[in-house]
């Protein structure tokens, strides 16, 4: 049996403490034991960016973190993105533009785009690029993803 270490976070603003193995990715950890399945698995090598969540307000690829780095953070997944059943205004701009086929990206570029429009209000094309640069689309939608960045950030 893996080694298991106490940890305390926030994650998606609710305080919790659980064990950890040690190392398990934070991908699994929020997969598999908080049981949030909107961060996808793809590559698990940080390649294609649909693990993405925020940590600290910072994305990262959470199949590169160790869970137990999760300890005394704060963590946000798409599920929280969301408020009281109201789409935030970058899901509907996603919507709107249609900036998905998939959907399986869709997660991480959503959580990309919330951490680019929080340090910038009105991102340039460059700004937007380089935000994005992490994560990938198998299906090619990055004219429309791009189209519905720009949106959300005029909203």
């Amino acid at each position: 049996m893996a080694e298991c270490v106490k940890i305390s976070f926030t994650v998606n603003g609710e305080q919790e403490t659980r064990d950890a193995a040690v190392g398990q990715t934070l991908l699994s950890f929020i997969r598999d034991e908080l049981h949030l399945t909107g961060t996808k698995s793809g590559c698990e090598i940080g390649e294609c960016g649909a693990c993405t969540v925020l940590l600290n307000g910072k994305p990262v690829n959470s199949c590169l973190v160790l869970a137990v780095e999760l300890d005394g953070k704060d963590l946000v997944t798409i599920e929280a993105i969301a408020k009281d059943g109201k789409l935030d205004k970058i899901q509907q701009s996603f919507i709107d533009h249609a900036a998905f086929q998939c959907g399986y990206c869709t997660p991480g570029m959503i959580i990309s785009t919330k951490a680019l429009l929080e340090r910038k209000e009105n991102p340039t094309d460059d700004d937007i690029n380089e935000a994005l640069s992490g994560n990938l689309c198998r299906c090619g939608a990055y004219q429309e993803i791009r189209a519905a960045v720009k949106d959300a950030a005029k909203k």
